[in-house]
């Protein structure tokens, strides 16, 4: 018999985390926590987002726990027109939600692909006020650029879900290890501790599997334990293991 295990609040992390950005305000209801991703629609010029493409899905911040309502919310707004959704990740994002953000953008049919995009009318503005223009859910004026940080785990499992998945020249894949945490207590239990990583394990397989892309890759994470240090995936891997398509 197996001993029952409460999973409220429970979270697998990456631990490798992007280049930090200027903390936000709380996105959400109570309990969202500070730089929690948020979707806009961007706006370019011609092909700035690819061939015949000049308008794009900006998704910006940490992946937390009411991320994907955010997501639901934008597609909604949006509806027949399939933009690309351009990923830029940060922070120790939550990864089951990840996978949730990319079963999402499957089912809808929206391509992926990592960005930074840069809002015309957020120059001369603090992060505050560049925030605020953001998060109405645009359209906005914008330039897309190479990323300027890591594509990490989360941001790995995020592009999965696109139909067509891209990653520009220029972009580092880098795989660090889990961590499992309780967003409503300060401790894990051992016995969750025990259980649960194998668990979310599967759970992610099944995932990129579904998603045709090779679980290869966790065996990268696994390996690297809930250590920071994170292993750099070239290019050539991204092909063989399906990432970009």
């Amino acid at each position: 018999m197996f001993r029952k295990i409460s999973f409220a609040g429970l979270m697998l992390l990456a631990a490798s985390a992007a280049s930090a950005q200027a903390p936000r305000p709380p996105v959400g209801g109570v309990g969202s926590p500070p730089d929690a991703m948020i979707f806009f629609v961007a706006r370019g010029a011609p092909d700035a987002c690819g061939p015949g493409c000049s308008s794009w899905i900006a998704a910006e911040g940490t992946v937390q726990w009411d991320t994907d309502k955010r997501l639901f919310n934008i597609l909604d707004r949006n509806p027949g027109r399939r933009l690309p959704v351009v990923i830029r990740v940060w922070g120790g994002s939550n990864l089951s939600v990840a996978t949730s953000l990319g079963r999402i953008l499957r089912d809808r049919g929206i391509d992926t692909t990592v960005g930074t995009t840069e809002v015309e009318a957020c120059k001369g503005k603090s992060e505050t006020e560049c925030f605020a223009l953001k998060r109405a859910g645009g359209p906005l004026e914008a330039k897309l650029k190479s990323p300027d940080a890591p594509c990490d785990l989360t941001c790995v499992l995020m592009l999965a879900g696109g139909v067509h998945r891209s990653l520009p020249a220029g972009t580092r894949v880098l795989l660090g290890g889990m961590v499992l945490r309780n967003r409503m207590a300060p401790n894990v239990s051992p016995e969750a501790r025990d259980v649960l990583p194998d668990r979310y394990g599967e759970q992610f397989r099944r995932y990129l599997r579904d998603m045709g892309v090779g679980t290869e890759l966790l065996d990268i994470v696994d390996a690297q334990g809930e250590s920071r240090r994170a292993v750099e995936m070239p290019p050539s891997e991204w092909t063989r293991l399906h990432i970009v398509n």
